[in-house]
């Protein structure tokens, strides 16, 4: 059996760097938002055969001067054009320009998202995070609440809650840092990954919870509540690897053969739910440890 408990002071102190990182780099650079939340223009051109590269279609639009521009070749000899601008003229300039400069080209889409319209979308999406979050830890607290001694119940949906905000603001930072030096924008789809990550993070952990809960009720009182806890974590321990290899492995097949177009979503959620199984089996359980130990001093 791994004494898992036992390395609490090691994942603690990898965690909160990682942490302070990911704050540094939110203050620092904060996230690359698309139009989604930005306002702007989506516009969509086929080219005949080769697609330029993306420092050529840059170089043709650079006198028109638009704000927020980022090029995504996608299939079919196809660029996704998105920048902030809902101006007609301009993107009439850009057409223009594009047919100009390569006759065969065609628009295949325009889009256009208002700003006000993207400030209530970025608010909702905020919302959504934070009542689902809400709902998780007052959910864990109902559950779990024939197991009060040692650790109060609804403490045990403080832990989830922790553990969910550490997988969260780390895969939130990866993309501050991403958005910096790449490009990479974060939109509705990230929104969507974030959500998922919550649910697929929590799950894992209610798991680990759930067998710590089984092992109070059966144990006896002699055995402490560290090594229940170790003990419930390594009786989860391979099924909680398998489960998240499984779902990291099809990831990573969307990732590399998915398209352009879901690469980030699938990525944001390889990132999210690493880190939760990590945070699963070495934070969430571990608080309540530390919960322990700190009121047992203090009794």
């Amino acid at each position: 059996m791994y004494n898992i408990i036992q390395k609490t002071k090691y994942a603690y102190a990898f965690s909160i760097i990682l942490t302070v990182l990911c704050i540094a780099s939110l203050i620092k650079w904060q996230l690359n938002f698309g139009i989604e939340f930005t306002g702007g223009t989506l516009m969509e051109i086929q080219f005949s055969e080769n697609v330029p590269v993306n420092q050529d279609i840059e170089n043709d639009l650079k006198d028109l001067n638009l704000k927020s521009l980022t090029l995504q070749p996608t299939e079919n000899n196809s660029v996704l054009i998105r920048y902030a601008s809902e101006d007609d003229a301009v993107n009439e300039g850009v057409l223009k320009t594009l047919e100009e400069k390569y006759p065969e080209s065609k628009q295949l889409r325009v889009d256009f998202i208002n700003s006000s319209i993207s400030k209530e979308l970025k608010r909702n999406a905020l919302w959504a995070i934070f009542a689902a979050v809400a709902a998780i830890m007052a959910y864990i607290a109902w559950a779990f609440r024939k197991v009060s001694r040692p650790v109060e119940s609804w403490k045990y949906g403080a832990g989830a809650v922790i553990a969910l905000a550490h997988d969260v603001l780390i895969t939130v930072g990866v993309f501050s840092v991403l958005g910096h030096f790449q490009g990479v924008e974060v939109g509705v789809p990230f929104v969507a990954a974030l959500l998922t990550i919550l649910g697929f993070s929590v799950h894992d952990t209610i798991v680990v919870y759930d067998r710590t809960r089984e092992n109070l009720l059966r144990s006896s009182s002699k055995e402490q509540f560290p090594d229940i806890v170790n003990r419930s974590l390594n009786e989860t321990l391979v099924r909680s690897i398998n489960t998240t290899l499984t779902v990291m492995i099809t990831l990573f097949a969307i990732y590399f053969f998915g398209g352009e177009s879901i690469k980030d979503f699938s990525l944001a959620l390889l990132i999210g739910i690493g880190f939760g199984t990590y945070s699963s089996i070495f934070i969430a359980s571990a608080l309540m440890v530390t919960i322990y130990k700190y009121q047992s001093r203090n009794a």
